[in-house]
């Protein structure tokens, strides 16, 4: 059970081409964000598509297949946990992030048209 207590599994397309960053002696880094899809049905019965977008992060080798094969628009299996943090903009203003920080990405399907 230990395992299964800060643990995120999200399918979704891909929003933009990862941005990967060489950092702590050549470490890399990749950011990239994926939109997951929700349809229901609301009170008027009507189909509603509700979008819900999350940023990922990848390090070392994880990283590197990222750059090499992900691209905008492609279907993606992620999993990983959640991490939050925070940082000072360049105003000096506090900001907030939730991010993916990705164990294991699974590629599904063709980049979509």
């Amino acid at each position: 059970m230990k395992q299964l207590r800060n643990k995120v599994q999200l399918i979704g397309r891909l929003g933009r081409d990862p941005e990967v960053k060489e950092i702590n002696g050549g470490k890399k880094m990749a950011k990239w964000s994926i939109a997951t899809d929700e349809t229901y049905r609301n009170t008027e019965g009507e189909i509603v598509k509700e979008t819900q977008w999350h940023n990922v992060v990848a390090w070392g080798k994880l990283a590197e297949i990222a750059e090499k094969y992900l691209h905008k628009g492609q279907e993606i299996c992620v999993e990983g946990k959640l991490s939050n943090r925070s940082y000072e903009d360049k105003s000096g203003e506090t900001k907030y992030v939730t991010e993916v920080v990705a164990s294991d990405v699974l590629m599904l399907g063709k980049k979509a048209s």
